[in-house]
């Protein structure tokens, strides 16, 4: 079975990944950051799906993006909060985490030389998503090519570093649809920018309207627990 390195943020989309490296037959280890968020909730969420998807190790790695500042995720920025999803502006907004995926996936490179894969799996989305840049298939598409120059693995063993966007075209309710034929249980996720004290989401931050438009052009009720009952 070969193995793959798969980021796991403890998200819908990211659960749904790890789902689907798995179901393609991949060894999973998989890839957690703890970059400075304002709390703990999606890494606990990306160990219990860990753990219900099952992988052959589960890493937590600390960076630090947000001594730099510049994001309301790490910083005392406040979250947008908005009634529909409609409301979301489209230009790059302030939840936004500067070269976050830059570095997330160089770890990944670094974990997959070190055992000896050249499958990196990342849950990106270019359609039902926030606007970041780093999410863009020509964002992911350069980061292969460099990958491919810049490791041991692939100039001088001749592997072919690929790094995988399964869900980079898909809708949201596709991959929640694609997410619950491999039994996925989206309970056990995190999606929220700015829970409560409690983990309860928000409901009006731009990934909680995302996933929950989501949810409802699938035809199904998001199992996530949300502060205001009327937001499921």
């Amino acid at each position: 079975m070969k193995k793959a390195v798969v980021l796991l943020s403890g998200g819908l989309d990211s659960a749904t990944l790890l789902a689907l490296a798995k179901n393609e037959a991949y060894c999973p280890y998989a890839l957690s950051f703890r970059y400075g968020q304002r709390h703990e909730v999606e890494l606990a969420a990306a160990a219990r799906v860990a753990k219900s998807i099952g992988v052959a190790e589960h890493r937590v790695v600390d960076v630090e993006p947000a001594s730099f500042g510049g994001s309301a995720l790490t910083s005392n920025i406040a979250v947008p909060k908005h009634s529909r999803v409609d409301e979301l502006d489209g230009g790059i907004p302030v939840t936004y985490v500067p070269a976050r995926n830059t570095i997330f996936l160089s770890h990944a490179l670094a974990w997959a030389e070190v055992i000896g894969s050249n499958d990196i799996f990342i849950g990106v989305n270019a359609l039902d998503y926030s606007g970041y840049p780093d999410c863009r298939p020509e964002y992911i598409e350069a980061y292969e090519r460099m990958a491919n120059l810049a490791t041991k693995a692939a100039v001088e063993d001749g592997l072919k570093m690929n790094i995988h966007a399964p869900l980079i075209s898909l809708t949201k309710a596709q991959i929640i649809q694609k997410g619950c034929a491999l039994g996925v249980d989206y309970s056990l996720t995190h999606s929220c920018y700015d829970p409560d004290a409690d983990g309860f989401a928000c409901g009006r931050c731009d990934s909680c309207l995302l996933r929950l438009k989501g949810f409802q052009e699938a035809g199904l009720s998001d199992p996530g627990k949300y502060q205001v009952q009327g937001s499921k």
